[in-house]
């Protein structure tokens, strides 16, 4: 039975996004932002800012472009928040933020650094979050991953990405419409990027799904290529399952977390949701990769058998020239003596005194007989024949 046909994703309380995401409209609840898949806006020259909003009461009153704008912009709304998406952030930009806003250096160096481990860890005030992005490409079958960063605090949201992925712009435009949304503060935003990353696993199993459908195709269809393919596709699902594994405990700290600890029953209900959705992406991700290992082995098992198979022929076919080898040199031997005979009278030499005997002629051809059908006789008791 193939993993693509282990259920469908279950519905959830709440309405889902569509690939690509809807333009925002109607009613929206607190986790049903959208995203995108590549994100087109480039850095503020000389900045790695690539959008920033200073929020009060939902709305957005300033767009910074600078870190001095950023900075001036929260004195000079103390009842708003800033949201500031980085694109690869410098040191130098990162400790401007830490001794502004007090940041541990730990967490400092750890958002400047890639390739971090999906985690959540609280520094003070200060909460990080690192969150792993996957998406799947058509074109080349293939899963691309990007890795997201988020520092937040009582009045500050920043996002950090070492890569184009994951698209924040169409979830920052979609909260923007709805500000009773942003209204709620940076632990919405953060919830909402949560929310983001986890729905947008859902192609990515699809996709990988549907690969290995035709991966089983191509193994029972005797392709020769397919073991480089699983090879590549378990590799992929690997990297998948250690971006979705670390979320049971990521989405444990943070209802743990003191973000949450006055959040309503509806905001608590809406994170259990998305764990749900976490764990279901987790076990299937197992599944597929249970699946993976069990095609690997069976195309192993396949082409082993197939290898037998060929060794079998050959040596059956081996086995039929041998015969028939056998058979010729047998008949060669039948023909060897009278040939031999035939040979030696018909040297018509002088002094052969058999020329002159009346009984010549007949003492030749009856021992020609006589040993051939003597040969004959033996090559068939040797089963030559």
């Amino acid at each position: 039975m193939s993993a693509a046909s282990s259920g469908p994703w279950p519905d959830a309380t709440r309405p889902r996004r569509s690939r690509p995401s809807r333009s925002p409209g109607g009613s929206l609840s607190p986790f049903q932002a959208g995203g995108g898949m590549y994100e087109h806006a480039e850095a503020a020259a000389g900045s790695s800012i690539v959008d920033a909003g200073i929020y009060v009461d939902g709305h957005r009153v300033a767009s910074p472009t600078t870190f001095a704008e950023l900075f001036e912009g929260l004195d000079a709304h103390p009842d708003g928040f800033a949201w500031a998406g980085l694109l690869r952030p410098t040191h130098e930009e990162m400790s401007l933020l830490s001794k502004q806003f007090s940041l541990s250096p730990l967490l400092v160096e750890d958002a400047v650094t890639a390739h971090q481990r999906p985690k959540f860890e609280r520094y003070g005030d200060t909460a990080f979050l690192v969150l792993r992005a996957a998406d799947y490409i058509d074109r080349s079958e293939s899963v691309a991953f990007g890795e997201l960063h988020t520092i937040v605090g009582d009045r500050l949201v920043i996002t950090l990405r070492h890569a184009a992925t994951p698209d924040l712009s169409q979830l920052r435009d979609q909260l923007e419409a709805h500000p009773h949304l942003l209204a709620m503060g940076p632990r919405t935003v953060l919830l909402h990027l949560v929310d983001l990353v986890v729905d947008e696993y859902r192609p990515v199993v699809l996709g990988i799904e549907n690969d290995v459908d035709e991966i089983e195709t191509e193994v029972f269809g005797g392709s020769t290529n397919v073991s480089k393919r699983i090879y590549q596709l378990s590799r992929e699902v690997i990297d998948f399952q250690r971006a979705v594994r670390p979320l049971r405990d990521i989405m444990a700290d943070l209802r743990a977390d003191q973000l949450l600890s006055d959040a309503p029953e509806r905001v608590l209900q809406e994170l259990r949701d998305i764990e749900d959705h976490a764990i279901i992406a987790d076990e299937r991700v197992e599944t597929l990769r249970e699946a993976l290992k069990g095609t690997l082995d069976l195309n192993l098992s396949l082409q082993t058998q197939r290898q037998n198979e060929e060794v079998t022929n050959m040596t059956a076919a081996s086995l039929r020239q041998a015969e028939d080898s056998r058979r010729i040199a047998a008949w060669a031997g039948v023909l060897f003596v009278p040939s031999l005979v035939a040979g030696t009278y018909g040297m018509n030499f002088t002094n052969m005194p058999e020329l002159e005997w009346p009984f010549g002629y007949a003492w030749a051809l009856g021992l020609m007989l006589v040993t051939g059908v003597a040969m004959y006789f033996v090559f068939k008791w040797r089963n030559w024949l």
